[in-house]
């Protein structure tokens, strides 16, 4: 990370927007996950996104402000199968409103972007059978259809751009009003939580 920062700015001269963008998971149910795989995502997300906002900061926009935007996912009523992922993205959504405030004085705008299902080249990297679950996907999405790397763009531009001066610390979210429907992956069934 040290040595990206230092080589862009070599470049460039300069670091004014940032979109922390590296992520990644695999469908596991939480009690399959290994130590391994959980550190894996972890790392990856959300030690990621803060290894690369602190060095930019420290480097660059400290003393120059700018603008960060992490991107996370839905991940609001919980991710089943995907566990991992939820946890690191909602420790990201976090750590989007800390950078915020801790950031502000500085002249750095700190927000987030929380896609929701997204037509992507990701899909193709899940199992076939999770591959075949996902066509039915669209009639869970009140929008009635997956969104596009397209709109996730715009809307990342939006908070990098003049227009979004005023916000800061906000997740804004593209995601067809997915997490005021349905959930996506059904809970396997079984009888009634017993009484304490």
């Amino acid at each position: 990370v040290a040595a990206l920062v230092k080589e862009t700015l070599a470049r460039h001269g300069r670091v004014d927007a940032l979109v922390n963008n590296g992520g990644g998971q695999f469908v596991s149910p939480i009690a399959n996950l290994s130590l391994k795989g959980w550190q894996a995502v972890i790392d990856t997300n959300l030690t990621g996104t803060f290894l690369m906002s602190r060095e930019v900061v420290t480097r660059y926009m400290g003393e120059h402000g700018g603008a960060v935007v992490n991107i996370v996912a839905e991940m609001w009523r919980g991710m089943p199968m995907m566990g991992h992922s939820g946890a690191a993205r909602a420790g990201v959504v976090n750590l989007t409103k800390t950078c915020a405030l801790e950031w502000a004085a500085h002249g750095i705008r700190v927000n987030a972007v929380a896609p929701g299902l997204i037509l992507s080249s990701g899909f193709s990297t899940y199992p076939q059978a999770v591959r075949e679950m996902m066509k039915t996907l669209p009639a869970e999405i009140p929008a009635r259809r997956f969104g596009t790397e397209s709109e996730v763009s715009a809307a990342v531009s939006f908070l990098l751009s003049p227009a979004a001066a005023y916000i800061t610390g906000e997740t804004l979210c593209v995601d067809g009003a997915l997490p005021l429907y349905r959930q996506v992956f059904t809970l396997p069934e079984r009888e009634a939580f017993p009484s304490f």
